[in-house]
């Protein structure tokens, strides 16, 4: 109790002195506009040098002439010279402000000036004694005024919580959390170079869908006020962009946005991005190589090696297992798919080893609850789990040799799923078929469900679709991994949350 008092009081205390910061500093812009100065009013600022261009060739800016604009993050006040530094879109700098160079009304103006302001300085690029490069500053302009304090200098801005609701702050105090959303925007780049370096042509697909269709994610619901429908926000991209194969385009990929009405936590947010590809001509085996090659060039391209860190673990990404999911759970669970002769066994050996599965369990919901119980949390290093029971995979084609298994496989790295890739179902009569059950389902678990069968989708593939790979993976869990990120949240510039109130 005691500690909570303390809390409280000092929150009352920051809060206090942000009252009287942000009264001070509204001062000062009262002040500054009733002398025909408000900074606000400020167009333009012809900068011409980044901070990390001088810190990066100091020999080839020494004494040049240079403008640079950015922030105030800290100010040494020797009397009628100062020290700041300045933080700009890619770094910071310190600059050397006199009265003698400057001018008296100009740095008596200055000397106003506070953290956090936006200047722009013009100056000789030079090194003190101390051996720091700096800019001293010739002329000085107040660009934009920052009314509310940064935080305190030594702690920072630490609450996570206030971090991912004030981003803007965050990228501005703690310089690596930029350099993450800088590696993320390489990611992408090098994600699409890679594929349209394979022939994959990018390509954009609704995001608005007419209607909410029976896979088991739950979608977020809008209305259309013209055409006076309900519209529902895409939860995938993968049936309209198989849409695309049927049309001729034999490799097509999308950078897309996808939203899921459902739970937030370190690997989920409600809107997220994912990549789903598709090439005609080839299987969930190509798939396979695909990603295995994706991702070695990217650990390579971003991180420098083949071998990662990641939460602890040292994550080779040169080299990948390949176990089927029945080779899995005998390998992690001990128990062995082929041993069950009926669903009746399979239930049995599930409760022997107490895994909860459902009442009319067959031997496929069996084995992917064991492999959940027992397999993924073992899967540290990259891991392709391929060949999965049929009633899991309402897309995936079935295997020719043993019709109870799908073409399909997901992958896994630090006992975390990263994706999912298919042999994609082309026979209409059975996707159809399929489509029926999995919107029954989905009505017997809510009366009110709008869901149904995508028509058209079906009609698509009635014209023919060839023989086609599909793979989707998360964009964000990829960036978590490429950055050693825990949270979800830590590569989303503005993830979703809770409002305060």
């Amino acid at each position: 109790m005691a500690e909570e008092i303390k809390n409280a009081v000092e929150q009352e205390t920051v809060e206090e002195n942000i009252g009287d910061q942000l009264r001070i500093r509204r001062e000062k812009l009262a002040a500054l506009c009733a002398a025909g100065q408000n900074p606000f009013e400020k167009v333009k600022y012809d900068f011409d040098t980044y901070t990390a261009d001088i810190h990066a060739d100091f020999e080839g800016y020494e004494d040049k002439n240079v403008r640079i604009a950015g922030r105030i993050m800290s100010r040494r006040d020797m009397g009628k010279a100062n020290f700041i530094d300045v933080m700009d879109g890619k770094g910071r700098i310190q600059c050397y402000v006199r009265i003698n160079d400057v001018g008296e009304e100009t740095f008596e103006q200055f000397k106003k000036w506070d953290i956090g302001d936006i200047i722009g300085v013009s100056g000789k690029v030079f090194r003190t004694r101390r051996g720091e490069v700096s800019v001293h500053a010739e002329s000085l302009e107040l660009l934009a005024k920052s009314l509310l304090p940064l935080p305190e200098k030594f702690h920072g801005l630490k609450d996570t919580d206030t971090r991912y609701r004030q981003r803007y702050v965050d990228l501005i105090v703690n310089p690596e959390v930029k350099d993450t959303f800088v590696k993320r925007s390489r990611i992408l780049t090098e994600i699409r170079h890679y594929l349209d370096s394979k022939g994959f042509l990018e390509v954009d697909t609704p995001i608005l869908t007419p209607f909410e269709i029976g896979a088991s994610a739950r979608p977020f619901v809008t209305h259309h006020n013209t055409l006076d429908m309900d519209m529902y926000l895409r939860i995938e991209t993968e049936l309209y962009l198989k849409r695309l194969i049927v049309g001729g385009m034999d490799r097509v990929y999308e950078v897309g946005r996808i939203f899921r009405n459902e739970g937030m936590d370190t690997k989920h947010n409600p809107e997220f991005t994912s990549i789903e590809l598709y090439q005609a001509f080839t299987d969930y085996k190509g798939m396979m190589d695909l990603v295995e090659d994706l991702y070695k060039y990217l650990a390579e391209k971003i991180c420098g090696s083949l071998t990662i860190p990641y939460q602890g673990h040292e994550i080779n990404m040169g080299s990948w297992e390949r176990l089927t999911m029945v080779e899995a759970v005998r390998k992690y669970a001990g128990v062995d798919y082929n041993d069950w002769a009926t669903d009746e066994d399979a239930r049995a050996a599930a409760k022997a080893m107490h895994v909860e599965v459902p009442a009319n369990a067959t031997k496929g919901t069996v084995l992917v609850e064991f492999f959940d119980a027992y397999v993924e949390e073992k899967l540290i290093q990259p891991t392709f789990i391929y060949d999965y029971p049929v009633e899991n995979s309402p897309l995936a084609k079935r295997k020719p040799s043993d019709a109870a298994f799908t073409e399909r496989f997901e992958y896994f790295i630090n006992a975390t799923e990263f994706g999912n890739a298919f042999s994609e179902l082309n026979d209409p009569i059975d996707q159809k078929e399929r489509f029926e059950r999995q919107v029954a389902a989905k009505r017997a678990e809510d009366p009110n469900t709008t869901a149904r069968v995508d028509d058209d989708y079906i009609t698509a593939l009635e014209y023919g679709l060839a023989p086609t790979g599909g793979l989707g993976f998360g964009v964000d869990r990829l960036v978590m991994l490429l950055t050693d990120s825990d949270s979800i949240r830590d590569v989303l510039l503005f993830p979703t949350m809770k409002p305060l109130d």
